[in-house]
């Protein structure tokens, strides 16, 4: 089957940032999380929760609250500004000032025509959503402390504003605040503490469901301005509340720890030269291309500093298996092509797909022989380019879930595929059409255990002394597929090894099978065949994430 020599990477320090604001849009089954370093990532929820976009965060940009309106993403932190994104070309779109200090919380009206938004001074702001950006329209009544939470009465026309020891609703069409419910701030010590009221949610019966400070979860009757229920949930502060579609209550407490990055743009993307000899890696803003030397033991590095005009930026990288081409994925899903020398860099032309779509590209590969290039996009869309002529090849069959990993056999040059939703398929680009083994792979369907799998294949690398070998990994297993042996069906033994280690060589023939899947490794960060055919594995394993972060919240159970 294939046996490789591992080296097991465990030294990489990697921190993931917190989780600071969720937002889900029921319409497009898209959830949007901002973390503390700023950055915000796109899941479609219905695709395997399949991470479809990322916007790059910058330093000092802290991020307090997400909002769609329609198909548009907006957000706003404490340093007072509200941003729109651009998603097709994962960046920001604009940014503005609300001019009321630091924003808490930010939120969208049913209908899509109004932003909340809740600021230090004390004030309810409202912005009109127009086509081309929003615009503020007016202030709700002043209060005396923050607004830290905010909903929007389902109708429209009304706003209900946690704050500090209370929630104020405002009629929207007057501005007016028309009830004022104080929040109870619990007993002994706490009480000479501020009750903050974290989280509002409004529901379509008129009821204020609120969570606090002291741990409490009340509801409102927005009529009378009246307490009526009160749950003591925690002793730690309900920091968020959300409500499904049947108004069952979910209680989310947060305590989610933050890493402190250098620089004010964070990394989009970056690649490494297969001769170690270029280092590239963009911002959402701008490119950086780096040459390395070595001299003996000597190791320095020079900034190229002057790149084609073309190199703004990138959504993503890769170099050519010879090195001598930069590929830079660009906006509408174009690519543009550098060659690389030692005098620097020249931009040779730009690859455009003959679709016409204008969203991100986020996978390339290049071919080994160095004739052809795909490119992988959020419209599900796949091109192949020739590269010798510069122009479009062909287009794969639109599947209806992502691709999430991809790569060009260097023997065959077929493009091997993997989605989403687990499937797979190998596309031949020469015939531009599927090969025999991808149309058996359809016709007969893929193991259940398989299919089950919940996250998506990360790479897909091919084994230079076995041509019918493919190599993938998720984040739990890795996993040799050996085109020369039958599928498995539902009836045979998935996970198979130790019993074929137990039979003799004979037996084997008749129980072998095409997937050979190792799962000695934990949380795999990424997996890389080195050129004196061993791996290299880099794991980050959960339990030493899991020793930085803060203590988890304990309490008493009877009998325990």
């Amino acid at each position: 089957m294939g046996e490789f020599k591992v080296h097991r990477v465990r030294f990489f320090d990697y921190m993931p940032s917190g989780i600071r604001a969720l937002a889900f849009n029921r319409d497009t089954e898209r959830m949007a999380v901002a973390r503390m370093d700023g950055s915000v990532e796109i899941f479609h929820c219905s695709d395997r929760f399949f991470q479809e976009k990322i916007i790059p965060g910058r330093e000092q940009c802290g991020i307090e609250g997400l909002s769609w309106v329609g198909e548009r993403l907006f957000s706003a932190g404490l340093n007072g500004g509200i941003t729109e994104y651009d998603l097709t070309n994962q960046k920001v779109k604009y940014t503005i000032d609300a001019y009321g200090g630091p924003i808490w919380t930010i939120t969208g009206n049913q209908q899509g025509t109004h932003l909340a938004v809740g600021c230090e001074d004390g004030t309810v702001k409202l912005f009109e959503v127009n086509e081309d950006k929003i615009q503020f329209e007016r202030n709700l009544d002043r209060q005396k402390s923050r607004i830290v939470s905010l909903s929007w009465h389902p109708s429209g026309s009304k706003i209900a504003a946690g704050m500090m020891d209370m929630i104020q609703i405002f009629n929207v069409e007057t501005g007016h605040s028309i009830h004022r419910m104080l929040a109870d701030r619990g007993v002994g010590t706490s009480r000479s503490k501020e009750c903050v009221v974290w989280s509002v949610v409004y529901l379509s019966d008129g009821t204020i469901v609120s969570g606090d400070s002291v741990g409490m979860v009340k509801l409102w009757d927005d009529q009378t301005g009246t307490l009526i229920k009160s749950h003591n949930v925690t002793k730690c502060d309900v920091l968020a509340l959300s409500v499904s579609q049947v108004r069952k209550m979910l209680r989310v407490c947060e305590q989610i720890w933050d890493v402190y990055l250098q620089g004010e743009d964070h990394i989009r993307c970056s690649a490494v030269s297969p001769c170690g000899e270029w280092i590239v890696y963009s911002t959402a803003s701008s490119l950086r291309l780096y040459r390395l030397h070595c001299d003996n033991n000597n190791v320095s590095i020079t900034k190229i500093s002057k790149l084609p005009k073309v190199l703004s930026s990138a959504n993503q990288l890769c170099f050519s298996s010879d090195s001598s081409h930069l590929f830079s994925a660009s906006t509408q899903s174009s690519v543009h092509i550098v060659s690389l020398s030692q005098s620097g860099c020249k931009f040779v032309g730009t690859l455009k797909p003959k679709s016409g779509s204008h969203q991100a590209i986020h996978l390339l590969a290049a071919s080994e022989d160095g004739e052809w290039l795909a490119s992988a996009n959020s419209d599900h869309e796949v091109h192949i380019y020739n590269l010798q002529t510069r122009k479009a090849h062909c287009t794969v069959p639109v599947y209806s879930s992502a691709v999430t990993a991809m790569g060009i056999h260097a023997t065959t040059n077929c493009l091997f595929m993997m989605y989403a939703d687990q499937q797979m398929c190998e596309y031949s680009i020469e015939q531009k059409q599927y090969t025999d083994w991808s149309r058996t792979v359809q016709r007969k369907g893929l193991h259940r255990l398989w299919m089950e799998r919940d996250t998506p294949c990360l790479n897909v690398m091919f084994n230079p002394q076995n041509p019918s070998h493919v190599i993938l990994h998720d984040t739990y297993m890795l996993c040799i597929i050996d085109q020369s042996l039958p599928l498995p069906d539902d009836k045979t033994q998935f996970y198979n090894q130790l019993t074929l280690k137990s039979l003799t060589e004979e037996q084997r023939k008749s129980h072998s099978h095409a997937f050979k899947v190792c799962k000695t490794f934990k949380d795999i960060l990424c997996v890389e065949l080195i050129s004196d055919q061993s791996l290299v594995v880099v794991e980050r394993p959960l339990e030493d994430v899991a020793t930085q972060l803060p203590a988890p919240i304990k309490q008493k159970k009877f009998a325990t």
